[in-house]
């Protein structure tokens, strides 16, 4: 199918090589330029260094892109699809993974001031959830007896500066303002003191058990509050310049499709990870109903250094040669101009047209390649129509032979070249002179002085040497 649409193509291309109209004689003309080389120009006809004769390019059909016209029945055929260039906010896009994480502004530690022993525990395993001010365990010091014992003299002393400076030394160690007041009503000594819970949140450490013995050193219980969590996003080091605290983020988890989370970056770290040699980027979301869960895995979509007012086009419409890239664009009915374009950054399936190209012009994104392949940078689009149209004139086809004699100048196989000093080629209407041609095939044993006859053949807009043969040693050349 693909040869032959292509062969289609090749046959459309070359009927659009046959004489210009009459309707076209009475276009304004603007140069001339050589068939060989379209960046030979000339204000009025001639020939070019070769002896072929200058055409025409007429109004119109200057641009550099130059155009390429077909009919509504080859562009259904060909299956072109255009999309008009979009003016707006274009990002770079980062799509890279992260996972959840606790919000550490809201984890809480649990060390004693003092050395004990744990009583009555009331959180069995990590992950249970507690609320602020619930009892988490008793705990059994001699140094919290001792303490309450000075404080309940000094109450019974009344001397209100030791009264103060006991108090003070108890809430130091860690009792809470209750148990304090508990214990100036009652003047009793308690032989163990509850330890309450300092904030809302899940159990993530629990390393300790019922009547362990332990130290200020220690660290009895952590505490996270889920209301709110981070996301660790990790971009590469190439990308890490890209990235600013405010970009905008979309995440996605695999526990449940289908759903979207979007924030912004809070804080990017100063250092890169040893190991993977990415930058951690933070982002935090609030978190009802506890659905994120720490070390979950992400997949996220960071919007990067966004740009105001940038022309983009769909990436598939870009064309890439070497060290050019150019764009098909619509220009008319039926009518496309190949347009070279310099871009910008790529941001997905779009990327930033810096100059060649205006907002609401239509780029071709489906059939460009077929397009593009009759084209080029330095000359112009050979015009295309339905292939159907016979040719006026029958003596000028697409290949034209002609026979001429003359002498070997110079000769490069390597490249293919032989250059003639010939005599008049009066099918051509040619007169004597010295022309390079490209050979079509190989020679052999042919030197520069030799005399020799040759065949012509027009290919494209020019004409290729298909056959040398010695001449008569008679005939001058």
């Amino acid at each position: 199918m693909k040869n032959v649409l292509m062969m289609t193509l090749a046959a459309i291309v070359m009927a659009g090589n046959l004489p210009l109209l009459a309707a076209e004689d009475e276009k304004e003309i603007l140069y001339w330029v050589a068939p060989m080389d379209p960046n030979y120009r000339r204000d009025e006809p001639g020939k070019s260094p070769m002896g072929m004769e200058l055409i025409p390019v007429y109004a119109g059909a200057e641009d550099e892109g130059s155009d390429v016209t077909i009919s509504p029945a080859v562009v259904q055929n060909l299956g072109v699809r255009t999309e008009a260039a979009q003016m707006g906010t274009l990002s770079r896009l980062i799509d890279t993974v992260g996972y959840i994480d606790y919000d550490e502004s809201k984890v809480s530690h649990i060390h004693l001031r003092v050395s004990g022993w744990i009583e009555k525990l009331s959180v069995k395993s990590a992950g249970e959830q507690v609320r602020k001010n619930q009892r988490l365990f008793n705990l059994y010091s001699p140094d919290l007896v001792n303490v309450q014992e000075e404080f309940i003299r000094a109450l019974n002393s009344g001397n209100k500066g030791l009264i103060e400076a006991s108090r003070d030394r108890l809430s130091a160690l860690g009792i809470s303002r209750g148990e304090i007041v508990q214990l100036e009503k009652r003047r009793k000594v308690k032989q163990t003191v509850a330890i309450y819970a300092p904030q809302d949140g899940v159990v993530s450490e629990l390393p300790v058990r019922e009547g362990m013995y332990v130290k200020p050193a220690m660290n009895v219980m952590t505490l996270a509050d889920l209301s709110s969590v981070w996301l660790i996003a990790e971009i590469f080091e190439r990308q890490a310049n890209w990235v600013r605290t405010g970009d905008k983020a979309i995440v996605t988890l695999p526990f449940l499709p289908g759903k979207t989370w979007q924030g912004k970056v809070e804080y990017i770290y100063p250092s890169l990870d040893k190991k993977t040699r990415t930058l951690m980027a933070r982002l935090r979301f609030d978190n009802p109903g506890e659905a994120l869960k720490p070390n979950m895995y992400a997949r996220v979509k960071l919007y990067a250094s966004p740009r105001d007012n940038v022309v983009s086009i769909p990436l598939e419409a870009l064309i890439r040669t070497g060290d050019r890239e150019r764009v098909i664009v619509q220009v008319g009915d039926g009518q496309f101009d190949a347009r070279e374009v310099r871009t910008g950054i790529e941001s997905g399936d779009r990327i930033e047209i810096i100059e060649g190209l205006k907002a609401d012009e239509k780029v071709v994104i489906s059939g460009q390649f077929l397009l593009d392949s009759e084209a080029s940078l330095k000359a112009s689009f050979t015009r295309m129509g339905e292939g159907d149209e016979k040719p006026q004139d029958s003596t000028n086809t697409s290949k034209v032979t002609a026979t001429g004699s003359g002498v070997v100048v110079s000769l490069d196989a390597a490249e293919m070249q032989i250059r003639l000093k010939h005599g008049p080629i009066p099918e051509l209407g040619w007169d004597a002179m010295e022309m390079l041609f490209p050979l079509g095939t190989g020679v052999d044993g042919l030197k520069p002085g030799d005399r020799v006859e040759f065949d012509l053949e027009k290919q494209g807009n020019g004409y290729v040497v298909i056959a040398v043969r010695p001449a008569d040693q008679e005939q001058q050349p």
